[in-house]
């Protein structure tokens, strides 16, 4: 099979500000992210002829190109799965477009009110329709609504596998705050946190404490993708797709159901085939970045995609392994979606292009290569970044 590695390269990133309040339209936020993240590339609107999003994104590429002024667009598309497909999938599909030569230079962004406008589904509350389909017609019977649920009981089960306590879960999180405390853009900059913070917040659905749970936040945040040869020319040194991919299989939420052998996540499905068009291992990877809309799942995407054998997670992530300046391996350097702000995991994507340039403030010394994942237990994207010339 044909791969995308090193046929596409992000030359720009820009954001909005992350809030619980944006006092502004969800089309603003993103035409905002995207003007910053073009200008970053030193290019202008008319640069852009292509646009990726998220499906469940509010915004039109075309009311966007419009309000930007891009003047024509060769190409849009849209991933599914929200924080699963989106941040490393509308990567995907842009790096493709761009390399089979259906657009120059390519958006992928993300922009909403999540906090203020309450742009997705307020989780954890009883369906009002008077009829549930699919899936959900077998969970919300039983009380079984919302993700943080639906993570508790994963959660559970890796502990009753393997012995794994919510305090190796607070590692992760006291991870992030760690680096959004150095972070002045991070919604949790200056509120630093301790396990033992983390063991006394409240109880959410059990064993997920508050502090094991993802922010909701007001933003937006964008990304500008073109090829290698056009990449040369433009303000930034390069960051090289060295690969990427989109997972899915038969289970979902439910497979904590499955007997101990069964796979934890879609990560499996594309956990070989990325190092393997990469080049490299996971002992290659110098910066981690995985989607921590609940804690328990970054521990299990980090058994999955290979970094530690499975019901190891526990022990991998403690001693200081995933904060910098001393870790081995620091995670979500920016605060991730934890402690930074939640943009369904695109904030992830500019902080690791950041660290390949060499300009992220909690700098990895020399990096090379870095690790994104997107949301596990759902269908899932994950890629793999390079720093031009490694």
């Amino acid at each position: 099979m044909q791969s995308i590695a090193n046929k596409a390269c992000i030359v720009g990133v820009g954001h909005t500000e992350y809030s619980k309040d944006s006092g502004r339209s969800e089309l603003k936020l993103a035409t905002e992210a995207i003007g910053t993240a073009i200008a970053d590339a030193g290019l202008s609107p008319v640069d852009i002829d292509g646009i990726t999003k998220y499906t469940m994104d509010n915004n039109d590429p075309i009311d966007i190109a419009r309000n930007l002024g891009i003047p024509r667009l060769r190409f849009f598309g849209e991933v599914a799965y929200g924080g699963g497909g989106g941040p490393c999938g509308t990567i995907l599909m842009a790096a493709m477009a761009v390399a089979t030569g259906q657009a120059k230079a390519v958006v992928a962004f993300r922009a909403m009110n999540e906090r203020s406008g309450r742009g997705t589904a307020r989780f954890g509350q009883a369906p009002t329709d008077e009829s549930v389909t699919g899936v959900k017609s077998y969970m919300s019977p039983y009380g079984l609504f919302s993700p943080a649920q639906m993570v508790a009981l994963a959660a559970r089960r890796h502990m009753h596998l393997y012995g794994t306590e919510s305090k190796h879960f607070g590692e992760i999180a006291v991870a992030c705050r760690h680096h959004a405390n150095m972070n002045p853009d991070a919604m949790m900059y200056g509120r630093p946190m301790t396990i033992e913070d983390h063991q006394a917040s409240r109880m959410i659905a059990d064993p997920l404490h508050l502090l094991d749970c993802c922010l909701e936040t007001d933003g937006g945040a964008a990304v500008v993708i073109t090829t290698p040869d056009r990449a040369r020319d433009l303000k930034h040194v390069p960051v090289h797709i060295a690969s990427a991919g989109l997972g899915g299989g038969a289970w979902n939420h439910l497979h904590i159901l499955k007997d101990v052998e069964a796979p934890h996540t879609e990560s499996t499905v594309i956990a070989d085939h990325l190092f393997g068009d990469a080049g490299i291992t996971q002992a290659d990877i110098d910066v981690l970045f995985v989607y921590d809309h609940f804690t328990p799942l970054v521990m299990m995407a980090i058994e999955d995609y290979g970094f530690c054998k499975r019901g190891e997670g526990k022990d991998f992530v403690g001693n200081g392994r995933l904060r910098w300046p001393d870790g081995e391996l620091p995670l979500n350097t920016s605060g991730g979606n934890l402690s930074h702000g939640y943009m369904h995991g695109m904030q992830n994507n500019i902080e690791a292009v950041r660290q390949l340039r060499g300009t992220a403030r909690c700098q990895v010394k020399d990096a090379d290569f870095a690790f994104i994942a997107a949301g596990n237990a759902v269908p899932t994207s994950a890629m793999i970044l390079r720093r031009d010339g490694a």
